[in-house]
Formats: C-alpha cells, sequence, structure tokens
C-alpha cells in the first residue's frame, strides 16, 4: 500500500493523474506552468478534467497482466466457468488452478489500480468544494460523481481483499503517515460504500447520461447490489434484503432502462451507455481502443482481423453445456459460437469448442463478407439492467419468505428473452435456485459469479444443475486433477510489494504463506 501511494504520490499532488514536471523549486524560482492542488482545483474546468482521469484509468480492467492476459480475468479464472487455451502467462495458469499466491501479478495491479483511483476520488472530494466561482449545482453533481467512483473502487477492494486500509483524505507529501496505512474492517469499508452512494443519491445526477458519466440510475444500481451483497456473507446483515429489493425497485419503476430486445445489443459498438446499459467504461475505435478481442478469440483460430488470438478466456464446456435446453443464449452468435468466418469475413470455418460471443465485436472481427477494422470501438459493461432485475427478484424473495408477482415477472423478463418458460408459481427456495441460476447464465463473464460465490458460500454445480457449498466444491474441468475450493480463497492475498513495504497491513489474508 506504502508503495502504491507513494509511486503515485507526485502525480496526485499534481491534480489527479496529471503529470507534469518540475514540481520542486528550480533556481529557486516557481515555475508558473506547475499544477498543484493550489493552483488546479481553481476553475470548473479542472473539477471535470480530474473525474475524467478517474473514469479513463477504470480502462485498468482491460490492461495487461504480462504476455496473453488482462486484469480482467482475475474475476473469471478463479470461477471453474472460464478455461484458456495458453499456457504461457504463469500467473492466468495459477489462478485457473485456485494455485495463486500474494506474488500474483493480476492481484497486485487490481489492488495498485483500485487505490489510485480512490486516491484520485479523494482529492477530487476534498478540492472540489473550494472552487469558486461554479456553478453550485454543476458542483453538486461533480462530488456525486466523485462519491460514485470512490464507492465503486472500495466495493472491488472489500470484496476482494477484505479488511482493507480506508482512505478518505489526499495524500499531500512523501511523510504523510497515510502512506502506512493499517486495515480497516469491512464492516467499517461498507459504511463508507453506503454513505458515499447515499451522497451520490441526493447530488442531482440525471437518471441517464449518455455520455458514459455516471447516472442516478448507475448509483442507484450499485447501492441495491452493495445492499445484497451485504444481506449476504460475511456481513450478514439484517434487514439489507428489503433495502437491496427496494433500492433496485426504484430503478425499475423509473422506467429509464429496459432489456434489449436481442443480445446483439450487448456488443454492438454503436450501442453505448443506453437502454439495459447502465455504466460502462468507454472505449473509442482508433483512439482508445478496447483491448478484450484478442484475448477472448479460439488460439490461432484465423477467424478474425487481428493477427493475434491467443484464447486465454474461454468457457468450460461444462458450464456452456448447463444451459437449459432451447436456451437462445446458446445459440449460434448469442452468448457464445461455434463455427466463425475465416479472417473474419471468408468462408465459415467450423471450430472444435465454444467459444464467448457476448464481447465479440463484429466490427473489429469481421462478418460475412466484411473485412474487420482490427480496432474496437465496443464499450465493457460493468452495470446493466438484467442485473438490476435479479437483485430485486432475489431480494424480494428473500425479505418477503417467497416471491411476489413482481419477482416472478422480474425473473421472467429474462428468461422470456431467452425463450424458456418460467413457471406461474413458486417455494422460496426454488425461486431463490432459479435466480441464482439466471444470475450465472445471464451474468456470465461479466465480472459477476466470483463475487456471487463470496457472498452465497456456494459455487455452481453444471452436473447436477444444483449448487455446492462453496468450500469443497471441484471445478469441473473434465480432467482428474481438477482444482477444489478452499476456505481460503473466499479472499486474494494482499500483494507481496504492498504487504513488504507496509508492515501496518500484517497480518496477511488467512492460509496464504508471505
Amino acid at each position: 500500500m506504502q508503495l502504491t501511494i507513494k509511486r503515485f504520490c507526485l502525480i496526485l499532488i499534481c491534480g489527479a493523474m496529471f503529470a507534469v514536471s518540475g514540481c520542486s523549486k528550480f533556481l529557486e524560482e516557481e515555475d508558473p506552468s506547475n499544477l498543484t492542488p493550489d493552483n488546479f482545483y481553481t476553475l470548473p474546468e479542472h473539477a471535470d478534467a480530474a473525474l475524467t482521469a478517474i473514469y479513463a484509468n477504470l480502462r485498468f480492467i482491460g490492461n495487461g497482466t504480462g504476455i496473453f492476459s488482462n486484469n480482467y480475468q482475475l474475476l473469471e479464472a478463479p470461477t471453474g466457468t472460464t478455461g484458456s487455451e495458453t499456457g504461457q502467462n504463469s500467473d492466468l495458469n495459477n489462478l485457473l488452478n485456485l494455485a495463486y499466491n500474494p506474488d500474483n501479478l493480476h492481484v497486485r495491479q487490481w489492488w495498485q489500480n483500485l487505490y489510485l483511483n480512490i486516491s484520485n476520488a479523494n482529492q477530487a472530494i476534498a478540492k472540489i468544494p473550494g472552487i469558486n466561482p461554479m456553478d453550485e449545482a454543476q458542483k453538486a453533481r461533480n462530488m456525486g460523481e466523485a462519491y460514485f467512483l470512490r464507492a465503486l473502487h472500495y466495493y472491488w477492494l472489500v470484496r476482494l481483499f477484505g479488511d482493507v486500509p480506508l482512505l478518505t483524505e489526499p495524500v499531500t507529501s512523501y511523510t504523510d503517515p497515510k502512506l502506512y496505512p493499517g486495515r480497516t474492517s469491512q464492516d467499517s469499508v461498507y459504511q463508507l460504500i453506503v454513505s458515499d452512494l447515499t451522497k451520490a443519491e441526493q447530488s442531482g445526477l440525471p437518471w441517464t447520461n449518455a455520455s458514459g458519466r455516471a447516472s442516478l440510475g448507475a448509483v442507484k444500481s450499485l447501492l441495491a447490489s452493495v445492499y445484497l451483497t451485504m444481506a449476504g456473507e460475511p456481513l450478514k446483515k439484517d434487514g439489507y434484503f428489503r433495502l437491496a429489493a427496494d433500492k433496485a425497485k426504484e430503478v425499475i419503476d423509473n422506467g429509464s432502462f429496459q432489456l434489449f430486445p436481442g443480445y446483439d445489443s450487448l456488443h454492438n459498438p454503436a450501442i453505448k451507455n443506453t437502454g439495459e446499459l447502465i455504466f460502462q467504461i468507454q472505449y473509442a475505435q482508433g483512439i482508445v481502443n478496447n483491448p478484450f478481442q484478442e484475448s477472448m478469440l479460439p488460439n490461432f483460430g484465423g477467424i478474425s482481423a487481428y493477427g493475434t488470438q491467443v484464447g486465454s478466456t474461454i468457457p468450460t464446456q461444462a458450464f456452456y453445456d448447463s444451459f437449459e435446453p432451447g436456451d437462445r443464449r446458446t445459440e449460434e452468435q448469442q452468448f457464445f459460437y461455434t463455427a466463425y468466418y475465416t479472417n473474419g469475413n471468408g468462408a465459415l470455418k467450423q471450430l472444435n469448442r465454444p467459444y464467448i460471443f457476448k464481447h465479440f465485436d463484429r466490427v473489429a472481427n469481421g462478418t460475412a463478407g466484411i473485412a474487420g477494422t482490427a480496432q474496437s470501438g465496443m464499450n465493457w459493461t460493468l452495470i446493466r439492467y438484467a442485473e438490476v432485475l435479479l437483485i430485486y427478484a432475489e431480494a424480494q424473495n428473500e425479505a418477503d419468505h417467497g416471491p411476489n408477482a413482481q419477482a416472478i415477472a422480474a425473473l421472467k423478463q429474462i428468461r422470456d428473452r431467452a425463450r424458456l418458460t418460467t413457471p406461474t408459481s413458486f417455494t422460496e427456495a426454488d425461486f431463490r435456485l432459479a435466480v441464482w441460476r439466471e444470475r450465472w447464465h445471464e451474468l456470465c463473464y461479466e465480472g459477476k459469479t466470483w463475487f456471487d460465490m463470496v457472498r452465497l458460500r456456494k459455487a455452481y454445480n453444471e452436473t447436477t444443475n444444483n449448487f455446492d457449498e462453496f468450500v469443497g466444491h471441484r471445478f469441473n474441468y473434465g480432467t482428474a486433477n481438477a482444482p477444489t475450493l478452499q476456505e481460503k480463497h473466499l479472499l486474494f492475498p494482499l500483494p507481496t510489494l504492498e504487504y513488504n513495504n507496509n508492515p501496518n497491513l500484517r497480518p496477511q489474508n488467512p492460509g496464504y504463506v508471505q
């Protein structure tokens, strides 16, 4: 932690990731071009620029973690629903085999980037109120965005690492004691997350925002997710299923969001921040390209305009086979594909297994008779309306010990689109399992499954179509030596680099040798 903050301290002091030279004196004269916290946060445009820097660094999720791997795979590889066709990245292999340790690069880069963005959010929260003159309504909205972004990053941190340092003020110097923070209880971290999101709710944000910035819909959707998680393990907060249901229902009842009729719109690069897509990481073709395409293509598959096709994230056959018969999501080029066009635009080529299609950019990869650009401008979705419907369905069932008509209708919307039938009545237990199954199948490969496993202490068994206890669940890799989840896997280890440089982070998370 100390090294992470220290590494970025100069950047933070000079203003929300704006790396400029000469923050120290030169020949005892002050360079008027220098940016510091005192002279940077002086104009309304500075608030906007500071927030833009945080939005931009959300793209760390797609950044590389060594050869043929990306940060997002930290959330997918340990779920048992993915495999890989490349064996060249040991850190990825260790995630897939539950053999990771504190030296894992994915672990370190998540920790560092989450705290980098939290540091920038803290700077914005501290400095934006002092900007004058500035329209007060705009100032309130900017503060709402900063609170939302800080909450989002702490929500990732607390679920990944458990007790973590809780920093709410800027780091102001290399001697600042906040460079060596201790760990704060998960309960306290969640209290800050809820407080931040409640403030963001009251900041005057619009319900939707086509630019991709935080909206009231995104704030309420995230808060519903937070409440649902707090109702589960490890906090098990009484009354929080009700809070989750009520907050999700606010989003549903507002009517600003709706499911797309089909699945193509979920990965159409021309459709951004609208309809079902509540909050996304922004990409732009030829400017800031989406980095996920090559990693999900078949290894040396020859079915894309991209020259590099590595297959580092692929679905397991067992998970693909676990979808119900007739599920539209398993039809060709819906959530998966088993054939594609040679070089992206030539003759149809049969593949030897299913691959992930729900993140496939046809413009970049190519399609029948149309060459691909090998540059993707497709956004990466963090929150979508299907998840809100499932949050409401699950939370209402738990709060009232059985589903009401609206909860069944929410589940039915998801299943109708998949062309599956939905019973008209359920027991509480049957509805619980039905919603969990939809979360696993509808939200697969979107960074949700791992967090469901941790809060539920459950793992989906593709063979039985039921749920095993988390501890002791064995992955269905089709091999005799498939890994088995242990108690220690409920949390990731604190990264070695941070642990060694900050003695206040001790002890290490249980089960990991430092």
